[in-house]
């Protein structure tokens, strides 16, 4: 079959019927003919928007010869008269696996990591696999073409979903019959990639999503230094991916912020991706139109949870059920922004659920002319097809449905779906429609017959004024059988009707009974009354518009219904907590305007200030966490002992609601450290706590490069178990030799650099060669002194010095070198013998540190205990001979000096950026609360705010659940409730989507 293929997509130079012409005639004599057909009396919808009420479709060869109101009909024409029905353009999937069988998993036990490639003459990753071609992998599935015909397809882009780069598409068409050199359109249609890693493969490396864009973005570099002829060895991977650049670039984003990210990634090689979308789009929806980008929208909606059992259904989060309000939504969103996107069937378990979940989004507000655009016009553009498909111009491809009306109506029925000028029959068009309600008398009582369902699988009830009989009927070729029990027989004894339909409007024939006796059934179908119809259809319309909640921002519990707006505060009689010289000052004013700190004094005036009464209250700057794993949504990329090219502001997570408990605690900054499975870990991100806007504000401007370094038993993979201990180190001795091996080749690598002789960008020794530079700091985790002491000698080997070490729960033991190195320490209050490294930690530990003279902070590297770190630097006077305002200083301007960041932010000062909290209590203090959490003048968190937010939670809730319960009661699908915990993310902890 691949050969088949293969062999076939070089004939693709002209309209597919030529595939055929010079095949010799072996089993017998045949006449080929080409008649015209005819479709006369149409309602046509030539494209979405050019609608011709009756008019004719002349069709030849597979393709549209003419199409309109007035067309000439050649005498050799075959003619249909189609009075009464419509004809839309057959659909189009544009990403699609249709034909392509699942990739075989790589065979061995996958707990013992794979670290080098396994396919020669390729890329150094198995998961980058630009040269394959869906083509080769194609074959077509009969019945799969079947299903999707009668969801009203007519064309696929079908790509092998497996890897990162996944290779071409091939258009193929569904036509009924035919060969497969008449169904191939193109065999090379868009490049394909994701976020998942191959199957085939089970090379280690990436372990994460911060992996997977260093990885795209160091295939970009290849590529372009492959391309000027600077790599003798062949590359197979990276010359399909440099063919490949011309085409369209589809990308798997899945989720709203994924598709933000790529496109920034993508935007820094000239590539404009077309995305697979989440369904989300809507949250941010701003942000989505500004990338420009097209998209591909599964109408995958979320099911109504069953919320039968209250105490259950108290464990599903706001987050979750406006998601299943909200979703149907997403497509009338972004089609009144003017994204454009295109529909696919991806993710549904069927094709024919396509249908029903559009016509929801129709109900939510989806335009239908939008609707249909996103199933024929726009597919076809974006693949560049715009001339053949997704309309019925002439020239088009003859791939056309018929039907018995608004294809958009649930009631409609899809006659025939013709692909390439190939008739489906569907249903016969000489079906009568059954669907209504009759009346009819039995034995001197009135029944009513109602008929429902698709026209080929109707359902039935019968009932009396009083009461519903069991009913059962069928109904093929115009012949229907009804069975319903009478209501003076007796179980057992059910009435049988058969007769043959030719007006649906009466229904006579002939009655059985359970005796054997024979009768005469007559009903009639009742006229509709217009003016009750019209009042019940507005009535329905009101029923069913649903109550869609509003956006907050971010849209789960504790997003605000608009984002903070900067104010100009004035703090009256407080006592402020400067961390600078002034000390600790009571009764103090204190300014905020545009953002800053603008004076701090006494009797300061409001001029169009909002006042804030400070008295018997503390003002102090915002808490800062030098070692965080919060707000992201990866911490280790742990596929190889080097990770330096990996950043966390890649995969900052801005809705984790881990920022606004922070806040809570009076936290305004943190730094996300990389996590300590390898030596060499990833940049870390700086950033603000701005709850409700997109990553990329909260990163700090100009923001201080830092990186992750670590030492100790996570990196040497002490704790990894049996199976996975096949990484370079695997002792302390050979960690240190990972960082002597570095540092000399980002020596090399630099030097090169800038010698001014081309070299090949390396995204990994760029990072190291920057700490060699001493524009990039390191922070690493550390707990054993031997480990400490050999690390600094290394720095110090090349002539650079170590930042902070974190942890650091011996510090105490090499204070005096700590001093000498010029090295801060971030340790942990009173954390000790966790593990066996930790066995010498002693609460002591931070005094010793900062009385021998070292910059010491607190940080948290917990989720929880970062929402009291007011309280964990209090420890520290407790443990040892600190006082209150050294001991505030852990938390707020020291870790600011260890961040490079304390001429912005640590104190209160005149100039600095206006980061404060207003404590209800000496902050140091376990009774004291975060009143208000302020950054950058806008009020983040707000403890009377907060109170409102909690009812609106339980208000939102609690409508939300009677909704879903109404749901359930109307009879639509329902999910069991899933319990869902959220993973707090430590040092330790891996990925383990990718």
């Amino acid at each position: 079959m691949i050969k088949k293929w293969a062999a076939l997509s070089l004939l693709l130079c002209g309209y597919f019927s030529f595939a055929q012409e010079y095949v010799p005639k072996n089993d017998g004599v045949k006449t080929n003919t080409s008649n015209y057909t005819a479709l006369t009396n149409a309602k046509i919808y030539v494209t979405p928007n050019q609608i011709i009420e009756k008019g004719t479709l002349l069709i030849k060869d597979g393709k549209v010869v003419s199409s309109g109101a007035s067309v000439t009909i050649p005498k050799n024409a075959v003619v249909i008269d189609v009075t009464g029905k419509s004809i839309y353009p057959s659909f189009i999937d544009i990403y699609s696996d249709f034909g392509i069988k699942k990739p075989s998993a790589a065979s061995g036990n996958r707990r013992n990591p794979q670290y080098d490639a396994s396919r020669e003459g390729f890329y150094w990753n198995d998961h980058i696999r630009p040269d394959q071609n869906a083509i080769d992998l194609f074959e077509f599935d009969s019945k799969k073409a079947q299903e999707l015909r009668k969801a009203g397809f007519g064309v696929v882009n079908s790509h092998i979903d497996d890897g990162i780069i996944q290779g071409t598409g091939v258009l193929v068409t569904l036509a009924a019959s035919g060969s497969d050199a008449t169904r191939l359109l193109d065999d090379r249609v868009g490049q394909y990639s994701g976020t998942s890693k191959s199957k085939t493969s089970r090379q280690a490396y990436p372990t994460s999503l911060m992996g997977t864009m260093a990885l795209l973005r160091q295939v970009n570099h290849d590529a372009d230094w492959y391309a000027k002829g600077n790599i003798k060895e062949k590359d197979r991977a990276l010359e399909a991916y440099i063919a490949n650049k011309n085409l369209v670039q589809f990308f798997d984003a899945g989720k709203k912020i994924n598709a933000l990210r790529f496109d920034k990634l993508g935007d820094q090689f000239g590539i404009q991706y077309v995305f697979v979308g989440g369904g989300d789009e809507y949250e941010l929806i701003s942000d989505i139109k500004n990338t420009n980008a097209k998209f591909i929208l599964p109408l995958d909606f979320p099911d109504a949870y069953d919320m039968e059992d209250p105490l259950l259904a108290q464990s599903v989060s706001l987050e979750d059920l406006k998601a299943w309000n909200q979703s149907p939504a997403n497509p009338k969103i972004l089609a009144e922004n003017n994204i454009q996107f295109a529909l696919t069937t991806h993710k549904l378990k069927d094709a024919k659920a396509l249908m029903p979940n559009l016509l929801k989004a129709i109900a939510y507000g989806l335009d239908k002319t939008k609707a249909l655009e996103a199933l024929t016009t726009i597919p076809a553009g974006i693949i560049g097809k715009s001339s053949e498909l997704g309309h019925l111009k002439s020239g088009a491809y003859a791939n056309f449905l018929i039907t018995s009306g608004d294809v958009f109506d649930k009631e409609t029925t899809i006659y025939e779906n013709w692909v390439t000028g190939i008739k489906d029959e569907l249903t016969a068009m000489n079906t009568q429609d059954l669907r209504g309600s009759y009346t009819f008398n039995f034995d001197n009582t009135a029944y009513e017959l109602e008929i429902s369902g698709e026209i080929e699988k109707l359902k039935s009830k019968v009932k009396t004024s009083t009461k519903e009989y069991g009913s059962k009927i069928s109904f093929s070729d115009n012949w229907m059988q009804l069975t319903f029990a009478a209501a003076d027989s007796t179980k057992k004894d059910f009435i049988r009707v058969v007769t043959n339909v030719t007006n649906p409007k009466t229904l006579s024939g002939k009655l059985f009974y359970p005796n054997g006796n024979e009768g005469t059934f007559f009903a009639t179908k009742q006229v509709k009354d217009a003016k009750k119809e019209d009042k019940k259809d507005n009535e329905d319309k009101d029923d069913k518009t649903p109550t869609i909640y509003p956006v907050t921002y971010p849209n789960m519990a504790y997003g605000m219904e608009s984002l903070p707006q900067q104010e100009t505060l004035l703090f009256k009689n407080v006592t402020v907590w400067t961390n600078e010289k002034d000390g600790i000052i009571k009764n103090t004013d204190v300014l905020i305007k545009n953002g800053k700190i603008a004076k701090i004094g006494t009797n300061l005036s409001a001029g169009n200030a909002t006042v804030i009464d400070g008295t018997n209250k503390h003002l102090t700057s915002g808490i800062i966490d030098e070692h965080s794993h919060i707000a992201t949504e990866s911490v280790n990329e742990a596929g190889h002992n080097s990770t330096a090219e990996v950043t966390i502001e890649d995969v900052l997570d801005a809705e984790d609601v881990d920022i606004y408990r922070n806040l809570a605690g009076g936290v305004t900054s943190i730094q996300i450290l990389h996590g300590s499975a390898n030596p060499i870990g990833g940049r870390s991100a700086i950033i603000k706590l701005k709850w409700g806007e997109k990553a990329d504000n909260l990163v700090y401007q100009n923001s201080p490069k830092f990186i992750k370094f670590a030492l100790g038993e996570n990196v040497k993979q002490a704790n990894w178990g049996d199976n996975a201990k096949t990484r370079f180190p695997q002792t302390r001795m050979g960690v240190e030799q990972v960082f002597t091996d570095y540092f000399q080749r980002a020596q090399e690598y630099d030097a090169l650099k800038k010698s001014g002789k081309p070299y090949r960008k390396d995204l990994e020794l760029e990072t190291i060669a920057e700490i060699l530079n001493k524009e990039r700091f390191v922070s690493c985790h550390s707990y054993v002194q031997s480990e400490i002491n050999m690390l600094m000698k290394v720095a110090e080997k090349f002539n650079f010095r170590i930042n902070t070490f974190t942890h650091i729960l011996e510090g105490y033991k090499v204070a005096d070198k700590m001093v000498e190195h010029g090295v801060g320490g971030s340790t942990f209050s009173d954390w000790w013998a966790y593990k066996y490294e930790v066995n010498d930690a002693i609460p002591f530990n931070a005094p010793i540190m900062h009385n021998a003279g070292v910059l010491v902070a607190i940080n948290s590297d917990d989720a929880e205990m970062s929402r009291r770190l007011n309280q964990e630097a209090a420890k520290s006077v407790k443990y040892g001979d600190i006082s209150e305002e050294d001991a505030w200083k852990f938390v707020t301007l020291n870790p600011a000096k260890l961040l490079h960041i304390d001429d912005r932010v640590g104190s209160i000062k005149v100039g600095k950026d206006a980061d404060v909290v207003l404590w209800s209590d000496n902050p140091l203090s376990i009774y004291a609360k975060a009143e208000k959490t302020i950054i950058e003048g806008k009020v983040y968190f707000d403890l009377e705010r907060d109170a409102k937010l909690r009812e609106t939670i339980k208000k939102e809730k609690n409508e939300l659940t009677m909704l879903m319960l109404q749901a359930k009661n109307k009879g639509l699908k329902t999910k069991p409730i899933e319990k869902k915990e959220k993973e707090l993310l430590h040092c330790d902890s891996i990925d383990h989507q990718h």
